[in-house]
């Protein structure tokens, strides 16, 4: 199969053309580079079966043209990142939200199955521990700029569904919860690249807040695992939580990024107000409930916390040649 990997160039989408090239198929990667990298997806470069594409989500006419060579299209291409979208609120959505129709428009029109990548944010400041896929959502005020990234990622999912039923285009959703591992860039304020380059350095380990909020963390193998495996399966018009369901606070994830490490660092903590705009909000908790995902797959996401940090800190220690 041909498959185009929009945001082939980024962390998770380079992870998976990787997976996919290993197992025989073909693939090809739309980037535009403004968050990706070149350098994710170097090792596959003189691989004949993998081709690159420099361009956005949003040029319809090279949105058209690669769909229509296609057999499946995993859409991961978005912007991301609390900072970046604090930053540029209105690029951010306009990604997001227009990119996604042109792919879903396209994919339409050449009757191309659809996997988009959605997110953990659209559970917004609900309570329900587990988030559940068919749960309600609740978001912040529509003043508070943090949540807009969460409302555009929902429209994705509402677009996306509604093709589906409107249109009968296969179509799946996921929604990924704290994936972490190496490629993921701290730039965009990603908390397990950010600890773990702090940690290495003996930098002060910065953490917003108290530190009690809670997270999971994925490896990318586990995510890259459970997505091929809804590939194969093909459950149009659903959607799936993907993540780890191994809860630990901030503030424990410091602690343990440092012992780890072996590091010198002191922990620091910052009011949220600092690291952000005035009445910034966050999440106490986002936990996935990934028995869907089990049901049908007979996956679940199973590589500890530790093993993540070592790998991480491991590509780090290489990327920044430190020893």
């Amino acid at each position: 199969m041909r498959f185009l990997i929009t945001g082939g160039a980024g962390f998770i989408g380079s992870h998976l053309a990787e997976r996919l090239v290993a197992r025989g198929e073909r693939v090809t990667v739309l980037d535009n580079l403004s968050t990706g990298s070149p350098e994710n997806i170097a090792h596959l470069a003189d691989n004949c079966a993998v081709d690159f594409h420099f361009g956005s989500i949003q040029e319809r006419d090279t949105v058209e043209r690669l769909i229509g060579e296609s057999d499946f299209v995993l859409h991961f291409a978005a912007a991301l990142g609390v900072k970046l979208i604090l930053e540029k609120p209105v690029e951010s959505m306009e990604t997001n939200v227009t990119g996604t129709h042109v792919v879903l428009e396209a994919a339409a029109r050449h009757r191309t199955p659809v996997l988009i990548a959605s997110t953990s944010e659209v559970y917004g400041k609900s309570n329900k521990i587990p988030f559940c896929e068919d749960d309600d959502v609740v978001l912040g005020a529509t003043r508070k700029s943090r949540w807009s990234y969460a409302a555009s990622k929902m429209l994705d999912e509402f677009l996306a569904l509604a093709y589906w039923e409107e249109k009968q285009l296969p179509a799946i959703v996921v929604r990924f919860f704290n994936t972490v591992g190496p490629r993921q860039n701290a730039r965009y304020g990603m908390v397990l690249p950010t600890f773990v380059r702090q940690a290495l350095e003996d930098a002060p380990i910065t953490i917003h807040g108290d530190g009690k909020q809670t997270r999971c963390f994925c490896d990318v193998r586990d995510t890259v695992e459970a997505v091929t495996r809804l590939i194969d399966a093909q459950p149009f018009g659903e959607v799936f939580n993907i993540g780890s369901t191994q809860e630990i606070s901030i503030e424990e994830l410091a602690l343990l990024v440092r012992e780890r490490i072996g590091s010198r660092s002191r922990i620091l903590y910052t009011p949220y107000d600092h690291a952000y705009s005035s009445g910034y909000e966050d999440m106490q908790r986002r936990v996935p409930s990934v028995e869907k995902l089990y049901a049908l797959t007979g996956f679940r996401p199973q590589i500890t916390l530790p093993e993540i940090i070592d790998l991480t800190a491991a590509h780090l220690r290489t990327s920044l040649a430190l020893v």
